[in-house]
């Protein structure tokens, strides 16, 4: 990036952010550019990105291609050590990061270091993979053959992120992709682009060779055909919506290129009658309200026994009530905005169909307007009681702070009912009858499961993707991560027979 040319206005020069091609920061070809807005204060522009064109992710991909001969062939230490400098850059530099993923997305500051700590994680796992990532080797069935394969990268991957976890989720790409020999190219969303930048720097500054990894902002819609459809991309990896998801899979199908969604959820905690209503209550509440509620693995539905919900459902709206809305930079706040207009009128919209539907809100159910809060993207966190199945806050991803709690007469309705929707990507149990939560851990419909902890928790040790419309293609993180950006080549050798020793 550069600094822009132009009348002094009695302020400190802007900052030209620009994508990055072949080892340079360059403007798109069309000139065009688009404004991001704090989400908090939406009277304030950010800064502005490129808006770039079909041409300019094209160069990217050729760009990528050729740098592929050289990063495939650099020694498995070489690219290791690397994403090892990257992974300490990032621990080093999370105070000047968090300030980042802020203003774009939101969230509170506290969010944002979690999240970039977790990078960090994924990443140092994710190394760790690429050093084990060995083939096998053995006798073969027929004599005097020796049998073994290898595992190889697959050339250009394109790696398109979401905002709403804009730092964690390009690593969790990323880094499997790298150490396996892939180049990549990266799209990051339109509300963070200076999200990407910063990989994109960190990357850079560990010392990436050129071309490895290609940086271009913009429409999604406008850049997938030469992100997903063009003939040099090997593989798509993509974080989002199940609408969007679709969209790709289509493309990608058209030359068989390999894609990894990982998309949305309606996550079902279940709270059985002898749980820890203490412990269910307050992870309720984190599961659905960190983050604005807007985690892909979010709790959106509480399922409740009669017996203990009014209880329960108390305890949550006292939870509920004591949240504090603010500015992410505000040490007094306990949730921040939702990430943008967009986003403010997509949740809005869900919250109006809800009551037109006749859905019962008990907590919140609106735009939070009170003074310092009126110019930003704030919704009020909010649970709905026990609306009928059939409404569309039932069964549709909403992506905000709304919950809704369900009550149910024992435990195999409510294992019913928390598989009763398109999506599987996450899901929870709170109870202490072991039994229970072992078969539901095996009869759970998703991706990743938890007894008593909350839906949103994971680890980079394990695979992470979901099930039905919540995934498709092999799951991110875990061992799965790497193997996605590998082929395994089965290789057989005739043995030289030299007699008798």
């Amino acid at each position: 990036m550069t600094r822009e040319q132009g009348p002094q206005t009695g302020m400190a020069a802007r900052l030209r952010h620009r994508n990055y091609i072949d080892g340079k920061w360059v403007d798109s070809i069309s000139g065009r550019r688009f404004a991001v807005y704090d989400p908090a204060d939406l009277r304030e522009r950010c800064h502005e990105y490129p808006l770039s064109t079909r041409e300019d992710a094209e160069a990217a991909v050729r760009g990528a291609h050729e740098a592929f001969g050289r990063w495939r062939k650099a020694p498995l230490g070489e690219r290791a050590a690397i994403l090892r400098r990257a992974a300490q850059l990032i621990r080093a530099r999370r105070d000047v990061i968090a300030p980042i993923v802020t203003r774009e997305n939101g969230k509170l500051i506290a969010e944002s270091l979690t999240e970039i700590d977790a990078a960090a994680l994924e990443l140092e796992y994710q190394i760790g993979e690429g050093e084990r990532a060995f083939g096998r080797i053995g006798d073969c069935y027929r004599g005097g053959l020796l049998g073994y394969s290898r595992r190889e990268p697959l050339g250009v991957v394109s790696v398109i992120v979401p905002w709403n976890f804009p730092f964690n989720v390009p690593w969790r790409k990323l880094g499997p992709a790298l150490i396996a020999g892939n180049t990549a190219i990266l799209k990051p969303a339109s509300q963070t682009p200076a999200v990407g930048e910063a990989v994109m720097q960190i990357l850079i500054e560990a010392g990436l060779p050129a071309g490895v990894v290609q940086f271009v902002t913009g429409s999604g819609g406008e850049l997938s055909q030469a992100l997903v459809g063009h003939p040099l991309v090997r593989a798509v990896t993509f974080t989002g919506s199940t609408e969007v998801g679709r969209q790709i899979a289509r493309l990608a199908g058209e030359r068989f290129t390999r894609t990894q969604l990982e998309m949305g959820g309606k996550n079902p905690m279940v709270v059985l009658k002898d749980a820890d209503l203490d412990l269910s209550s307050q992870d309720a509440a984190v599961g659905a309200f960190s983050c604005a509620g807007q985690w892909c693995t979010a709790t959106s539905r509480l399922i409740v026994e009669d017996a203990i919900a009014d209880e329960l459902l108390a305890k949550l709206k006292a939870k509920t009530a004591a949240l504090r809305l603010g500015r992410g930079t505000d040490a007094a706040a306990t949730m921040g905005p939702v990430a943008g207009r967009a986003q403010l009128d997509s949740i809005l919209g869900h919250i109006a169909r809800a009551n037109a539907q006749g859905a019962r809100f008990v907590a919140g159910g609106g735009r939070a307007t009170a003074h310092g809060l009126e110019h930003g993207c704030f919704i009020e966190p909010s649970i709905v009681d026990n609306p009928p199945v059939a409404l569309d806050i039932s069964t549709t991803e909403v992506f905000g702070p709304v919950l809704a709690v369900y009550r149910v007469p024992g435990y195999e309705a409510a294992l019913a009912l928390a598989n009763a929707v398109p999506y599987g990507l996450s899901s929870s149990i709170y109870t202490r009858d072991l039994d229970r939560a072992l078969h539901f851990a095996e009869h759970s419909e998703v991706g990743l499961t938890h007894i008593n902890v909350h839906s949103a928790y994971k680890e980079p040790q394990h695979s992470f993707g979901g099930v039905k419309e919540s995934g498709f293609g092999l799951p991110e993180a875990g061992s799965t991560g790497i193997q996605f950006f590998q082929d395994e080549k089965a290789v057989y050798v005739r043995k030289r027979d030299f007699g008798a020793a």
